[in-house]
């Protein structure tokens, strides 16, 4: 596959599935590109932040802000806990708001042979939240996170109070169709490597993949790329996992979760880009279906995968509206 149309692909199809002041050309989540320089960028705030729990899955990456009852936030691929930052700076008030990293992707750091499939994920965070002393959360999810958020809900109702949903993998459409050429990417080991030209050609990350998950990917700073895309291709064995977590994508890991869905008493809201083309809005229709305790569909407007980012305001209202009813 060429390398634009895999860095098109990456933004139109990655299921696998930002905290601080900024400066110029970054998102600060406030919706503004070209604020006042500032001590720190968003990243380098994210950074200082980010602590590390000793895990029998690994050492896992997170920031945490705020206090009080907990929300745990869960990333899309190739991304990282850094695309809430805008959610969580609102948020933080209200809840302790937690966003860990994924294992394969962002900062965790993972023995070898761990595996990386979507229901090891969901026992890394419960091992997670045990270790952490928090016994129940509300979830906000996005991407390949909502997978892992179904899962849980599924396996461990106690430990969920409330589920936002944004843009995700459904049972009929996981893996959706425009991300099997990256999970073949990975099969033949070339993922990595495009992935790694996003740090040299900053615009061409930002005309393709950007252009694919954002309604306006001029907001794709270059601080962000960097955060996203540097730690997925810095040494053999995170290019290594990398790879594995998108081979994990297959067989579908939500295959049979229809029918104990359709059991949860967990309150659900659903917030969906309906601008997205990897996951349209007849997934969140199937998903409104599915919960019998749904709070029904906010639709964003043009949004896209990677909505959250944009419009943080939007998923902000949304989960204090949700949190009300938990």
């Amino acid at each position: 596959m060429r390398r634009r149309q895999f860095l098109y692909l990456t933004g139109a199809a990655f299921t696998a599935g930002v905290v601080g002041a900024c400066v110029s050309r970054v998102d600060t989540g406030h919706g503004v590109v070209g604020a006042a320089a500032s001590p720190r960028t968003a990243a380098e705030a994210f950074r200082a932040a980010r602590r590390f729990a000793d895990l029998p899955f690994g050492q896992i990456a997170y920031v945490e802000r705020g206090e009080g009852n907990a929300a745990l936030f869960l990333h899309g691929a190739p991304l990282n806990g850094f695309q809430w930052r805008g959610a969580m700076e609102r948020l933080s008030a209200h809840r302790r708001c937690i966003a860990p990293d994924f294992m394969g992707l962002g900062y965790s750091r993972i023995p070898e042979h761990q595996s990386l499939a979507a229901d090891a994920q969901a026992a890394m965070l419960v091992a997670l939240l045990d270790a952490l002393a928090i016994p129940q959360v509300d979830i906000v999810a996005s991407d390949s996170g909502g997978t892992v958020a179904q899962l849980l809900v599924v396996r461990h109702p106690e430990r969920v109070r409330t589920l936002l949903l944004t843009n995700c993998d459904t049972e009929p459409n996981s893996p959706p169709p425009k991300v099997k050429p990256i999970i073949e990417m990975a099969r033949t080991g070339t993922l990595a490597d495009s992935t790694a030209q996003w740090l040299t050609d900053k615009a061409l990350a930002r005309s393709t993949f950007g252009a694919s998950v954002f309604r306006d990917p001029s907001r794709f700073a270059d601080e962000t790329i960097e955060y996203y895309a540097s730690p997925l291709v810095s040494s053999p064995l995170r290019r290594a996992q990398y790879h594995a977590f998108h081979l994990a994508l297959e067989p579908n890991p939500l295959a049979g979760m229809e029918a104990l869905l359709r059991r949860s008493q967990v309150p659900v809201r659903i917030v969906w880009g309906d601008g997205d083309d990897i996951f349209p809005p007849e997934d969140a229709h199937y998903l409104d279906r599915t919960f019998p305790r749904s709070q029904g569909i906010r639709f964003v407007p043009g949004g896209k995968l990677f909505f959250q980012e944009e419009f943080p305001d939007v998923i902000a209202e949304e989960a204090e509206r949700l949190w009300r009813l938990g």
